[in-house]
């Protein structure tokens, strides 16, 4: 029934007789006139511009609402997004523009909200004076297979960090909005980017992925190896960086940013690690407690904290406070990121969607580095293929405090 409902009319980008045709199509639909129209802009950013021009022109209703729906890259900078924002803003208002980042409608991400600001156990320790430091992470255990020639265009902080990784940080860090409306919490998302300074290249590690020779298909190969990447390519595949939100509740606090290609797992994640327990009874036996929001795979929330071994003796222990999505709520089907935020859209809720100020804010942030690294032909360091990154990577979490104990087993109380 719903493919029944699809049609298709082929035409130009840059072609305002193509748009007028499609346009009578639509009114040629059943109310087509009176309907509402969301476009979807599943395109290059190169024809953007001039699209939402014959959008503008030739294709809105003139009785029901009109939204559009842009997908990232939106910019490779801070000009050219500025350029492309100062674009859409003379075409359509602040309120028709959905400027789409998935994460934002995975699940673990929109609980981020509700953990904080719906529990009183968070409040009080969600601080400085608690939160030794804070690791967003984004891994996936495969290259470019392919499609390198397109990612080499933009690389690893474009594409996963400047988006997915600082949106993740902003509901971590803001404070709590005064309700749960869209530009409430745009807000306070907004004034968390303006305390972040401009990443400095010291607090930066960037790796490319080589061939890992004792790997099986794929694994063989190294990212220059992909016929699609051009020769001798310095575009990191791997990025870690660390960030200081220079507010008075996370002043100090380093804000560990990494992510990367080819890794050991697929994994995303936000794992916020504690400050020692003051006045240490129990002989340097006790390891840090973390919070840890898993965003994917295997959805879950779970704290990891000391209890006491049982036994005769009086030794402390890792275990966990576990919520993991799959065993709690066994039979309900999470919505897909897009489902659930393209029904925002119909919706007319922008609760989940990138404001303008909000991406100024954020290519801010990342737009001089971006410049060094490109003017420099940084070179990346090499990593191996199903490997964890570079290890200066795991050096630089050390130095800004991270304490990595490797001592942790979690054991699955559902396979006991």
């Amino acid at each position: 029934a719903f493919f029944a409902r699809n049609s298709y009319i082929s035409g130009k980008y840059d072609d305002q007789a193509s748009f007028e045709k499609l346009n009578a199509h639509l009114n040629a639909l059943h109310n087509g006139e009176k309907a509402n129209r969301l476009f979807y802009l599943a395109l290059p950013p190169s024809v953007y511009k001039e699209v939402t021009t014959h959008i503008r022109k030739t294709c809105l209703s003139s009785i029901g609402w009109n939204r559009l729906i842009v997908e990232k890259p939106f910019g490779k900078d801070l000009d050219s997004s500025n350029d492309l924002s100062n674009h859409m803003s003379a075409l359509f208002r602040e309120d028709q523009i959905y400027r789409i980042d998935h994460y934002l409608g995975k699940e673990m991400v929109q609980n981020l909200m509700v953990l904080r600001f719906g529990n009183r156990i968070f409040g009080p320790i969600w601080n400085r004076d608690n939160v030794a430091c804070v690791i967003l992470t984004f891994k996936e255990p495969f290259g470019t297979e392919g499609r390198g020639g397109y990612f080499d265009e933009f690389g690893i902080i474009r594409d996963v960090m400047q988006n997915h990784l600082l949106q993740m940080l902003c509901l971590v860090a803001m404070e709590k909005p005064t309700s749960t409306n869209s530009n409430d919490v745009r807000d306070e998302k907004v004034k968390v980017l303006k305390c972040i300074k401009e990443v400095k290249s010291e607090n930066v590690v960037l790796g490319q992925y080589v061939g890992n020779p004792s790997g099986k298909g794929e694994a063989q190969k190294g990212y220059l190896d992909d016929s699609t990447v051009p020769a001798g390519s310095t575009t990191p595949t791997f990025a870690a960086a660390v960030l200081y939100v220079d507010n008075e509740r996370w002043d100090g606090v380093p804000f560990i940013l990494r992510c990367g290609k080819a890794l050991n797992e697929r994994k995303a994640e936000v794992r916020l690690q504690f400050r020692e327990v003051p006045g240490d009874i129990f002989q340097q036996q006790c390891k840090r407690n973390e919070l840890v929001i898993r965003v994917q795979p295997n959805e879950a929330v779970y704290t990891k904290m000391m209890t006491k071994k049982p036994g005769m003796f009086f030794n402390p222990e890792e275990s966990e406070l576990d919520l993991t999505y799959g065993n709690r709520y066994k039979d309900v089907k999470l919505p897909d990121a897009y489902e659930r935020l393209i029904l925002d859209v119909f919706c007319g809720s922008q609760m989940h969607f990138v404001r303008s100020d909000e991406l100024r804010e954020a290519w801010r942030i990342f737009t001089p580095l971006l410049h060094q690294i490109e003017a420099e032909k940084t070179k990346p360091i090499a990593y191996c293929y199903g490997s964890r990154g570079p290890s200066e990577a795991d050096e630089l979490m050390k130095r800004v405090g991270f304490q990595y104990e490797g001592t942790y087993r979690w054991v699955n109380p559902h396979k006991l």
